[in-house]
């Protein structure tokens, strides 16, 4: 009887488990029936942009942490698929730093060269997985939100790749209930024109803070105030920029920071990070983590080691992204195959706690792009991803980390080399903070 893996995501890590696949039956592999859940009405993950913040027309919880302004604020140089590169699918080198439609567009690509859409079931949240101890299989709930109709399928492996930086995490303060304006997560972010001529304060020091408040700075608001609860930013901000220490209460219009300070403030935009959210997964099955490089409970990242016949990916916290998925997928993939043999509990356990103790002693960024540098190293040694120059994209890390000290609001002017093709790309043809038209369109033409 032919095996069966169910996926559920079609964002990132969820695609790039079914290019996995994909991959080995284009070479002669017989690979088993592979069926995606995807809740929303396309694919692309958090990558598929709504206007909607809520929840859907369906009431579902919006999954979308996208803006329409959003640019990538790392390299794509970084993100690059070993197995289908920028220049293949646009034609011709393009500049390092793209908006979210030409990613979105990339990301897509590669899927529809694959051929693998038939294998999503879109608008069909999972809603509950069991496994069955006398089976060794998984019961998988889904409900059709068309439809409405639930139904249950059973598989032999779960392949959980739902991300997370969909749920947002939302602190209270003292006063909020009193005040007098906006007050949000950077989940429900949606445009920069908002906060135009506006006082913002921003909570939190995530590469959403910067982010956010860089596009806030780009769109006109009149003062940016960043509060942190450990330690500052400490990027050369604009005069207009200021960091604080942590909010502590508010008054009305009047924010209170635990330094003694205080500011006039119009919006409150809490970039306050995400949480690991699996509603559909009972306890013994459910990673319960924070953000962190190596969660513990994951063989190899990958293999819930309770059971590893469920995996996860994409759940670490992340410098490399869409070709660490594609480590991952491929690892994945292989084990299920029966082309690498998993070790016993016990060794997984152990292996993970090497991992995690290497983890603890990381100091800075730095050490830890290459922690994960060196994580997709060891996965890709292992399958037949096509190999490539980890060191290299460590070190346009490194490059990245440097250009954003120098002046976080230029950043986006530098150009790389892609570690794939071995072509130097060309700068952008407008400085970022001139460029606002962010489409597809704009990003593409020559001048």
């Amino acid at each position: 009887m032919t095996k069966r893996v169910a996926v559920i995501g079609a964002g990132p890590s969820g695609l790039a488990q079914l290019r996995a696949f994909q991959s080995a039956a284009e070479k002669g592999a017989e690979v088993p029936e592979v069926v995606c859940f995807e809740r929303q009405a396309d694919w692309g993950g958090i990558w598929n942009y709504t206007w909607r913040t809520g929840t859907d027309e369906h009431g579902e919880p919006v999954h979308c942490s996208m803006y329409r302004y959003l640019w990538s604020n790392g390299p794509k140089e970084c993100l690059e698929f070993a197995d289908y590169t920028f220049e293949e699918h646009f034609g011709r080198p393009i500049a390092s730093y793209p908006p979210r439609a030409v990613l979105w567009d990339y990301i897509k690509g590669r899927v529809e060269k694959a051929g693998v859409r038939s294998w999503i079931r879109f608008s069909s949240p999972v809603r509950w997985v069991q496994y069955n101890e006398d089976k060794d299989n998984f019961s998988v709930t889904v409900q059709n939100l068309v439809d409405g109709h639930s139904y249950t399928e059973e598989f032999d492996y779960v392949i959980v790749a739902s991300g997370h930086f969909s749920t947002p995490n939302v602190p209270d303060f003292e006063g909020l209930a009193t005040f007098n304006g906006r007050v949000m997560h950077a989940h429900d972010f949606r445009d920069a024109l908002e906060f135009k001529d506006k006082d913002l304060l921003i909570i939190g020091t995530s590469y959403s803070a910067e982010d956010i408040g860089s596009q806030c700075y780009k769109y006109g608001a009149r003062s940016i105030t960043c509060s942190h609860r450990t330690a500052p930013m400490g990027f050369h901000w604009p005069d207009n920029w200021e960091e604080v220490p942590l909010l502590t209460r508010v008054e009305k219009n009047t924010c209170h920071f635990k330094d003694g300070s205080s500011r006039e403030i119009d919006a409150i935009i809490m970039c306050t990070g995400y949480l690991h959210h699996f509603p559909f997964l009972p306890d013994e099955l459910r990673l319960q983590t924070g953000n962190r490089l190596w969660p513990l409970d994951l063989y190899k990242g990958i293999f819930w080691e309770a059971n590893p016949k469920l995996m996860y990916l994409g759940m670490q916290d992340q410098f490399y992204t869409f070709n660490m998925f594609d480590a991952q997928a491929w690892y994945a993939r292989d084990a299920i195959l029966g082309r690498i043999t998993l070790p016993d509990q016990e060794e997984m356990v152990r292996h993970s706690q090497v991992w995690r103790a290497r983890e603890e002693k990381l100091e800075d960024d730095e050490q830890m792009i290459w922690f994960q540098g060196d994580y997709v190293q060891d996965l890709i040694n292992e399958t037949d991803y096509p190999s490539f120059d980890v060191e290299g994209v460590n070190k346009t890390f490194m490059e990245w980390e440097h250009h954003k000290h120098e002046d976080i609001m230029t950043f986006r002017n530098n150009a790389y080399r892609s570690l794939m093709t071995g072509n130097m790309q060309p700068a952008h043809h407008t400085p970022w903070l001139e460029a606002m038209d962010d489409s597809m369109e704009s990003y593409l033409a020559s001048s």
